[in-house]
């Protein structure tokens, strides 16, 4: 698949994304150095890459075993991203995980490449890691970032 024409630049998303190693986690936070968790990872990149927020993120569970019938992240996503297959997600889309089997997407990451992701993990922050199929097989949405 091409790269839809209103898609930011990967390469742009990603120097977002690794700007944001070594951030310590903290539950609800994105600010780059300080702390941040998954979606204000997300959120960071966001504001470097296409500018600024669109509305104010609500307070949200930290259960990623959580189950339901909204897919709250991924209905957020679509709002304001560009959503792709997840077999034709490449680098620099935005990747929801659902951590368990029959739970909603509760994770976020950004593709570095092919076979790497870009995640903040709890006591570990922002960290740059493998994609293994343990990783692989828990992607249930992709995104990718408009350009502004």
């Amino acid at each position: 698949m091409t790269r839809p024409q209103n898609a930011a630049d990967p390469d742009r998303v990603i120097t977002a994304a690794r700007a944001w190693l070594g951030t310590p986690y903290h539950d609800q936070a994105s600010l780059k150095g300080v702390g941040c968790d998954c979606l204000g990872l997300a959120r960071g990149v966001w504001r470097e890459v296409v500018g600024e927020e669109p509305f104010p993120i609500p307070p949200y569970s930290r259960d990623w075993g959580e189950t339901g019938t909204r897919e709250v992240l991924a209905e957020g996503a679509r709002r304001m991203m560009i959503e792709v297959p997840v077999a034709d997600a490449g680098p620099g889309a935005l990747i929801l995980f659902r951590m368990r089997p029959g739970a909603i997407a509760k994770h976020i990451g950004i593709l570095a490449a092919p076979d790497r992701f870009i995640h903040a993990y709890e006591r570990l922050g922002v960290i740059e890691e493998p994609l293994t199929q343990a990783w692989r097989r828990r992607i249930g949405f992709a995104f990718l970032f408009p350009s502004i």
